[in-house]
């Protein structure tokens, strides 16, 4: 898509949240204790996602200053997969 939608100055990019305190599941990150806890362990920041850890990457990729961005996968997930 970033290469059809290209010429046409239109950007494409994936935003992959990792695990994030939601309703999406069912809530299990959010709601079960020791889920959150699994997740906060494998993940170097200390703690489960937020959507408001989500939101401001969304927002910025919209923004100008990103134009140069194209094509991406972009994981916001606190460095769960390092």
């Amino acid at each position: 898509m970033a290469r059809e939608f290209g010429p046409r100055g239109i950007t494409v990019n994936v935003v992959a949240p990792g695990a994030i305190a939601t309703d999406f599941s069912g809530g299990i990150v959010r709601d079960d204790p020791d889920i959150n806890k699994m997740v906060a362990s494998m993940t170097p920041l200390g703690r489960a996602g937020l959507p408001e850890d989500v939101g401001p990457m969304i927002a910025s990729l919209l923004s100008e200053d990103h134009r140069w961005v194209n094509g991406q996968r972009i994981e916001v997930s606190g460095g769960m997969t390092l």
